[in-house]
């Protein structure tokens, strides 16, 4: 559901005329299937450095002016927190950088869906904290 999800939100912000943000959820579905693999490499932090240049590429060859690191700093934020493959830093980037950049983006090239997304994305995390328990998310899953 989630690699649909980013498709569907490349397509959005390309429509919009948003290229920083459509290019750079294309790297969010490359980290979020590196991640999920088995494959060490993808898993390690020599990717993470990899996908966290990439995104400095994008914004390089999409600048639109400032805006353009909205997306690519929430997103080299989240990729930092998911290396750490600790939940309780996965939800400090996620709620403290990632998504509120995003809204903020989201709001000012108009995507309405952007912006209830990550707010949801921010409700989902504090019901996490909520529900395990802050100390309880400092376990690292590998």
């Amino acid at each position: 559901m989630q690699f649909f999800s980013y498709l569907v939100y490349t397509a959005h912000f390309i429509l919009l005329g948003a290229m920083t943000g459509g290019i750079s959820y294309i790297l969010n579905l490359a980290r979020s299937l590196f991640l999920a693999s088995k494959w060490e490499f993808a898993r390690s932090n020599k990717m993470c450095a990899i996908l966290c240049s990439m995104q400095v590429v994008v914004v390089v060859t999409t600048w639109a002016g400032w805006i353009s690191l909205l997306p690519v700093c929430a997103n080299i934020a989240s990729t930092i927190g998911g290396y750490t493959h600790n939940a309780q830093k996965i939800r400090i980037a996620g709620m403290f950088f990632n998504s509120p950049l995003w809204i903020i983006y989201d709001l000012m090239i108009g995507s309405w869906a952007g912006a209830i997304d990550e707010l949801a994305s921010m409700i989902s995390a504090m019901i996490s904290i909520r529900r395990y328990g802050w100390k309880n998310l400092n376990e690292i899953n590998h």
